[in-house]
């Protein structure tokens, strides 16, 4: 008997780790496309929040673009980080939650809601899922381990030492070198993921309200000029000399859309450093060319960019089972 059992719990085991594999196989051959979010009302109310990968490939149909892999029932969520197919939603940056769209896995992090979120990034030595906290009553910053079950833990470091209302609302992070980069005020700053510190960058024109992301295997940053009439996108030449070249300077169709709102977003869509400019005009979401051509348009009411990307993933987090309030395919997904 006890050899049967042995032999039994060797095929199940070696059945899940293929699984697993294949899972991880699958969401390594996964696209990564610019994440959307739509709210979507009944009457003037907002109903419910669709969490949208926007698909701009050449060759596919216009409908298919924008193809909801989630619908979330709470209104007022906003997507607020993305990795590994996990995307954290935040309502009205007080309190957060975190999921996956496509296993539909959700839970609610009532511990973050003290905390200013920064970003978020998979800690290589462990693979660990963790976010960088900013303070909102208390000195310093914090690290949060998905799953752990422990409160953020302070780190010993310097914080940027910024204004609160700057971080409240910062433009947003990317990963890159194994460091986690945000716009802070009128500061780059670099946040090492394994030795937990920070670095001050050196920009090329003051960054305030700028965007960064990865281009051509460097960072890139994108920014607006006061009028709002063109985007400027530079990209480190030097990443560790802090030396910034002016790639594109793209002109935004005013003559054919009136004045923009200061709600866009740059990304960089191909390996090959191609350049997708996302604008939203009143319902309108605009795609435009680093020639300041249209390329598309979309009618719909509460469409809106994102400064993330989605490459989804089936793969069981086990991350999981650990939060508290933790569902699987049940509410807030509809």
């Amino acid at each position: 008997m006890a050899s049967r059992m042995r032999s039994s719990f060797g095929r199940s085991s070696s059945a899940s780790t293929s699984a697993r594999d294949f899972l991880l196989s699958h969401h390594g051959r996964q696209p990564t496309h610019p994440l959307l979010h739509c709210y979507n009302f009944v009457g003037d109310e907002v109903d419910s929040l669709d969490i949208i990968p926007f698909d701009h490939r050449a060759g596919v149909v216009a409908a298919d673009q924008l193809q909801s892999v989630a619908r979330l029932g709470h209104a007022f969520f906003r997507p607020l980080a993305s990795c590994d197919g996990l995307v954290v939603l935040t309502k009205n940056y007080a309190r957060f939650s975190i999921c996956n769209p496509a296993t539909r896995q959700y839970a609610p992090l009532p511990l973050l809601s003290d905390f200013i979120f920064l970003g978020m990034y998979q800690h290589g030595p462990t693979g660990e899922y963790r976010f960088l906290l900013g303070p909102e009553a208390q000195d310093g910053c914090f690290v949060y381990t998905l799953g752990s079950g422990l409160p953020p833990r302070h780190v010993d470091i310097d914080c940027p030492d910024v204004e609160e209302d700057e971080l409240i609302y910062p433009s947003g992070s990317v990963l890159f070198h194994g460091s986690l980069h945000l716009c802070i005020g009128n500061m780059i700053v670099a946040f090492n993921t394994t030795a937990e510190s920070f670095r001050q960058m050196r920009a090329p024109v003051d960054p305030w309200g700028a965007d960064l992301f990865e281009m051509d295997g460097m960072l890139g940053m994108s920014i607006y000029n006061d009028a709002s009439t063109s985007i400027d996108i530079w990209r480190t030449q030097d990443y560790e000399s802090d030396v910034w070249a002016l790639k594109y300077r793209v002109e935004l169709p005013v003559a054919e859309f009136g004045n923009f709102s200061k709600h866009w977003c740059v990304v960089v869509v191909s390996s090959d450093g191609d350049v997708l400019v996302l604008v939203k005009v009143d319902d309108r979401l605009l795609q435009i060319d680093v020639d300041g051509k249209l390329v598309a348009s979309f009618h719909r009411r509460g469409l809106g960019p994102t400064r993330h990307w989605l490459k989804q993933t089936l793969v069981s987090h086990a991350l999981f089972p650990a939060l508290e309030g933790y569902v699987v395919n049940s509410l807030p997904f509809l």
